[in-house]
């Protein structure tokens, strides 16, 4: 029943990350890109189940997305490494939010850059990475840690 709970949680965390990513598509991929479904990306803090679902979720999307190989792989390594993260600092709600912020901005703003030739300086491809995901994963991520805490009983993620 356990194993059967996880893999229903990861799948679902999954669709919704992907599906978020897609019907959002012209905010979610770019230089300066907000990609709504970043905001999930607190649900490490609540299940370990979220790890997998978060990278499946962000590997799906960018299979759709326009930055082909590069980003499947890339994107979906800094999410991985990021929900890990984020499962680490569960016990500080304030600062789980921070390790997506600072793994995308480093290696999407570095992608950009590097493999995709985006005419900003290395510097600002990164800094508008992180900023589009800080307005996530604090503007909407933060306020979405709060809600699951108080109604912890309710969801049992």
């Amino acid at each position: 029943m356990k194993n059967t709970k996880y893999l229903v949680q990861a799948a679902v965390i999954a669709a919704i990350y992907s599906a978020l990513t897609i019907l959002l598509m012209p905010l979610s991929y770019g230089v300066m890109q907000v990609r709504i479904a970043e905001a999930l990306t607190i649900l490490p803090a609540f299940t370990p189940a979220a790890i997998p679902g978060l990278f499946v979720g962000c590997l799906v999307a960018n299979m759709v997305g326009p930055y082909g190989v590069m980003d499947m792989v890339c994107g979906s390594i800094a999410t991985l490494l990021a929900a890990l993260s984020s499962y680490r600092l569960r016990k500080k709600p304030g600062l789980v939010p921070l390790p997506p912020i600072i793994a995308n901005g480093l290696v999407i703003g570095s992608m950009l850059y590097y493999a995709y030739g985006v005419p900003l300086p290395l510097p600002a491809c990164i800094l508008w990475v992180a900023l589009g995901e800080a307005l996530a994963c604090y503007g909407l991520g933060l306020p979405l840690i709060k809600y699951l805490n108080k109604r912890r009983t309710v969801f049992r993620l």
